[in-house]
């Protein structure tokens, strides 16, 4: 039976009950739909890992502390100079690190942490390119767990 995802308390309430696998990999179609906001190719292993449900655990946390410590130097970019395509690229990565986090690393659930990072990724264009119209990130990650959760095993 299909799930329908209307709002922020659903989307929690569906990721909630995902694996660890299935929380990256839905966390790193979060960052996918974010990720043409930056241009560094840990983004896009970043994004490779979260999807690969074979990924060795070695892999993984060296593919998690690489894009962490990119999501760490890019901090330094927010703020002061309002570079928002920096700063979009800053949210992109700190996506893409949750996306990969357990959730000892982040004391919440990795997907929904990725989520809220992607739209801050968002909101960052959105002021970059002054287009208040631009498509409602929040409505494209409900589509996006949607789909997801309609993909898995029964």
């Amino acid at each position: 039976m299909p799930q329908n995802i209307t709002n922020d308390h659903d989307l929690r309430a569906a990721i909630s009950g995902l694996s660890p696998a299935e929380q990256r990999a839905l966390g790193g179609q979060f960052v996918a739909n974010v990720g043409h906001l930056s241009q560094d190719p840990r983004i896009n292993r970043a994004i490779d890992a979260a999807s690969n449900p074979d990924i060795s655990l070695a892999e993984l946390e060296e593919t998690y502390k690489t894009v962490k410590a990119f999501a760490t130097q890019t901090y330094t970019a927010c703020g002061s100079d309002a570079d928002w395509a920096a700063q979009a690229e800053h949210f992109v990565a700190a996506a893409a690190a949750a996306a990969l986090s357990s959730d000892d690393q982040t004391g919440a659930r990795g997907a929904w942490k990725a989520a809220m990072q992607a739209r801050m990724a968002k909101n960052c264009e959105m002021i970059l390119i002054d287009d208040g119209a631009a498509a409602n990130e929040s409505e494209n990650q409900y589509q996006m767990a949607e789909r997801y959760l309609e993909g898995l095993p029964q």
